[in-house]
């Protein structure tokens, strides 16, 4: 398995580069990136690890603080 969400990694480095790294106009992107980590931890356990992913704790953490369940898109 290749660093599952990258692609969403990445397409937050884009994002906050072309917005002056003002976090808030890329509220989306960080959405999707913890929605696909939520996935990956789901599918492959939370003893997995992605470098793209922050440790379950605190994806959990981060989804709570922004009012996201794994379902969302």
């Amino acid at each position: 398995m290749s660093n599952p969400c990258q692609k969403e990694a990445c397409a937050i480095q884009d994002c906050l580069l072309s917005h002056q790294y003002d976090d808030a106009k890329c509220a989306k992107v960080i959405d999707q990136l913890y929605i696909c980590c939520s996935k990956f931890y789901n599918d492959n356990g939370k003893d997995s690890r992605s470098p793209c992913c922050p440790l379950p704790s605190l994806l959990e953490l981060k989804m709570k603080q922004r009012k996201l369940t794994p379902g969302d898109s």
